[in-house]
C-alpha cells in the first residue's frame, strides 16, 4: 500500500511544526461528528463534510483538513452518534461499517444485501467476496487470490426483475494475511467512477450463538448468487491454532471468501473451507478476525513485486534431520 502524506489542509499549507499544535486544538474542539484515529496515534474529531475514495474532509471549525484514508486506523462516533447507532444508525469504522439491523427473512436479506456479494476470478481459480465500502473495498479469502496479480470482480445489480453483471478488471490486492486466510481488494477509482456499490454490514461475534440460523451467499462451482441456509453448529471449532464457526449451511468450491450472514443480514463470518466427503461440516472465519485484519490492514499491505507476500516458516526438523533453510 503506497504511503500518502499524513495530513493536507484544503486550500492552504501547514507550516513546519504546526501539525502537533493543530492536532492538539482539534482535541479541545467540542465538535460533534466522527473521531478519526490516525496511524501515528493522533486523533482528529469533527463533522465529515465530504468523503472521496482516497480521503475524508473534516471540518475543524477554523479550517478543513483532508485526511487520507490510508492513514485512518479507526473511525468512531461521539456519544450522540453512538446512541443513534444503537437505534439503527450506521457506524463507520475505517473502511467498513456496522449497523444494528432487525431480523428479517432470508429472502428479504438476500434482496437487500445480495448485491454486496461478488464473484472473484483470476487465471487459476474463482471464489466469492463481499463489499465492505461503497467505494470498492472487498474482502475475500487469501487462498482465492494468493499467488495472482490479475484479478477481476463481477458485481451483480438488480434492474427490475433482471440482474445486470458488471465486470471490473482493474482490481488491486491491497492487503493479505495467509495465516488467517483473508485478503482485501480494491476496485480502482478510475474504473468505478461515480458508481456507489452496495455494501454489507459487519456483525458482532458476541451475538453468534450455537443453533442460530445463518445463510451463505456465493458462487459454488461458479454458480452465481447461490444461497444456502443452515445453523451454527458451534462457534469455536479449533483447527491448526485458529478458531472457526462451524455451520450446516452448505458450501462448495467457489463459496470461498463469501459472507456468512445472520438472520439480520449482518456478516458474522467468511466462508473458508469444508470437510470433504461429508455433509454439513462447513467452516467460516469469525467476523472478529476480519475486523482485526481490516483495522490493521497497513500491517498486511500487499507487495506487488512478491505475489506470495509474507514469510513462510518450515516445520521444525525431526530428530536427526538436517535443518532446512527458512523460506
Amino acid at each position: 500500500m503506497s504511503r500518502i502524506p499524513f495530513l493536507a489542509p484544503v486550500g492552504s499549507r501547514l507550516r513546519r511544526g504546526a501539525l502537533p499544535a493543530l492536532l492538539a486544538l482539534t482535541l479541545a474542539v467540542p465538535a460533534r461528528g466522527d473521531e478519526l484515529v490516525l496511524s501515528g496515534g493522533a486523533i482528529v474529531k469533527g463533522p465529515i463534510l465530504k468523503e472521496t475514495a482516497d480521503a475524508l474532509h473534516v471540518d475543524l471549525g477554523f479550517t478543513v483538513l483532508t485526511v487520507p484514508r490510508a492513514q485512518i486506523l479507526d473511525r468512531r462516533t461521539d456519544d450522540a452518534d453512538a446512541a443513534g447507532a444503537a437505534a439503527g444508525a450506521e457506524t463507520r469504522r475505517g473502511i467498513y461499517a456496522k449497523k444494528a439491523l432487525p431480523e428479517i427473512s432470508v429472502r428479504e436479506a438476500v434482496d437487500t444485501f445480495g448485491e454486496g456479494v461478488v464473484l472473484i476470478k483470476n487465471p487459476s481459480s474463482l471464489g466469492s467476496g463481499f463489499i465492505v465500502s461503497e467505494d470498492g473495498w472487498i474482502v475475500t479469502n487469501a487462498h482465492v487470490v494468493q499467488g495472482e496479480t490479475e484479478v477481476t470482480v463481477t458485481v451483480y445489480k438488480k434492474a427490475g426483475a433482471q440482474i445486470e453483471r458488471k465486470v471490473y478488471e482493474r482490481v488491486k490486492i491491497m492487503a493479505i494475511n495467509p495465516q488467517v486466510d483473508l485478503a482485501l481488494l480494491k476496485i480502482e477509482p478510475e474504473e468505478l467512477g461515480d458508481t456507489k456499490l452496495t455494501k454489507v454490514y459487519l456483525g458482532d461475534i458476541d451475538s453468534v450463538r450455537q443453533g442460530q440460523a445463518v445463510f451463505a451467499v456465493g458462487a459454488p462451482e461458479g454458480l452465481e448468487r447461490s444461497v444456502s441456509e443452515g445453523i451454527v453448529s458451534t462457534t469455536n471449532r479449533e483447527r491448526e491454532g485458529l478458531v472457526y464457526i462451524q455451520t450446516t449451511a452448505q458450501v462448495n468450491p467457489g463459496n470461498s471468501g463469501g459472507p456468512l450472514f445472520n438472520k439480520n443480514g449482518e456478516v458474522v463470518g467468511v466462508v473458508a473451507w469444508k470437510l470433504l466427503f461429508s455433509e454439513g461440516l462447513n467452516f467460516a472465519i469469525p467476523i472478529n478476525y476480519v475486523q482485526h485484519f481490516l483495522d490493521n490492514r497497513d500491517a498486511f499491505a500487499f507487495d506487488r513485486d512478491n505475489p506470495n507476500n509474507g514469510r513462510r516458516y518450515l516445520p521444525p526438523p525431526t530428530k536427526g534431520e538436517k535443518p532446512k533453510a527458512e523460506q
